[in-house]
């Protein structure tokens, strides 16, 4: 495993990390070398400064980052994340990986990644809104409904896309809701789109189940990070019969192994600002347990970089099943293929949302929305097919999920990088 010497511990690593799985793939699969240069660099890299107003008066200049991995395979898409970590290393991998998602769940869609440096905790819904229009302005040659498609991701809403569509649209006066997914019903977003990334977690770990000759109610589950991810993944894996046993996020992790009753966590975290602390229900344990708890499914949904190869060895599930993004470090890949747990890798596991905000982009585009039973319908099908897919070239190329996975997008990125041949 020469090829995986890649310190989990930086942020520098991020990129790296990608193009240490993306390399192990392309070998086992002979991609050729021209496609790997191609994909080893992103198409374009923005950086912009956004002077804000604050509340107080004074001026502050935030950093703005985008970056466009591939559009190979149709316009570029990817979330926007505001958090005090977001430096371009993050944005580049964060949009390849994008790329690798888009390509796996079988979308026209290239990757991108965008993000601000600031933390959203901190600052008013004022500042907020200036912040987001801001970087809508600074970003309006890069953006378009047909080129460049973000979204929602770690720090931002349904909330930061309406004023983001809104000052594109006022820039360029058109009225194009499909250049951002992720938005409020009201102004042309999706139905099943909030759930969506957690459904895809749920709906990728009932076909490994499968695989597996596991029946649902047979198993037990511990979903690390209880946000948008974490807590719809929850919710539906319990009402699938799957017995949630373990629960956390960054203010606290609760255990119970006769199982937590889902409905009374989500009704205490909506009372509770939105945080786990204080829940009753279970008994609170080290947020560092969590992850080695006794489970059959582990469903890593937080921050990228926790199952490392300190803790690889000690996880008890037979099956992980990525909802964050970059969970697990390429070190700890091996340790868990040695110990036979079956991972559902992040590309896979999570691709749920993106495939929603394609739907909603198609919605927007014709002008015409479908019903939630319609979305969840089209959602579980593409993701059933693509994890087919993933499974079946893992057997094919005797490999682990997560390098199937990468297989499997490879395939189709090559394909269209060599169909639309280079200059």
């Amino acid at each position: 495993m020469s090829s995986h010497t890649v310190t989990s511990q930086t942020h520098d690593s991020m990129f790296e990390a990608v193009l240490a799985r993306l390399d192990v793939a392309a070998k086992i699969m002979g991609l050729s070398e021209e496609v790997a240069q191609v994909l080893r660099n992103p198409q374009k890299e923005v950086k912009v400064s956004l002077p804000v107003m604050m509340d107080n008066g004074k001026i502050q200049v935030f950093e703005g980052y985008r970056t466009v991995h591939s559009t190979h395979l149709g316009p570029s898409k990817g979330g926007i994340r505001y958090a005090m970590d977001v430096n371009s290393d993050e944005v580049k991998a964060l949009a390849a990986w994008m790329s690798f998602k888009c390509a796996v769940a079988n979308l026209p869609y290239g990757g991108a990644k965008g993000g601000i440096k600031c933390d959203p905790r901190a600052m008013s819904v004022g500042e907020l809104e200036r912040l987001s229009r801001a970087y809508a302005s600074a970003m309006k040659d890069i953006f378009g409904v047909n080129r460049d498609i973000p979204a929602p991701d770690m720090g931002t809403s349904g909330r930061e896309m309406a004023w983001i569509l809104d000052e594109y649209n006022k820039i360029t006066g058109e009225d194009s809701p499909g250049v951002i997914t992720g938005k409020p019903l009201a102004v042309g977003g999706s139905l099943g789109r909030d759930a969506a990334t957690g459904r895809g977690v749920m709906v990728n770990t009932l076909a490994a189940l499968k695989k597996m000759g596991l029946k649902p109610n047979q198993v037990t589950a511990v979903v690390q990070g209880f946000g948008n991810v974490g807590s719809h993944a929850a919710r539906l894996l319990s009402e699938q019969g799957i017995q949630i046993v373990g629960i956390g996020d960054h203010t606290a992790s609760f255990y119970n192994e006769k199982g937590i009753d889902i409905a009374a966590a989500l009704d205490y975290v909506a009372k509770n600002n939105r945080v786990l602390k204080g829940f009753t229900g279970a008994t609170e344990i080290k947020s560092d347990e969590l992850l080695i708890s006794k489970c059959d499914v582990l469903v890593p949904a937080a921050l990228q970089n926790v199952i490392t190869e300190e803790n690889a060895s000690k996880i008890q599930a037979k099956l992980i099943v990525e909802g964050a993004n970059g969970p697990t470090t390429p070190e700890a890949d091996p340790i868990l293929h040695e110990k036979k747990i079956i991972c559902v890798p992040d590309i896979l596991a999570n691709s749920g949302g993106v495939t929603v905000s394609y739907f909603e982009w198609v919605q927007n585009k014709a002008g015409y929305y479908w019903t939630e039973e319609e979305v969840n319908t089209k959602h579980d099908l593409k993701m059933e097919i693509a994890f087919e897919h993933v499974w079946q070239n893992s057997i094919q190329f005797k490999t682990t999920m997560r390098i199937a996975a990468y297989i499997t997008a490879l395939q189709k990125i090559e394909q269209g990088v060599k169909l639309k041949g280079a200059f």
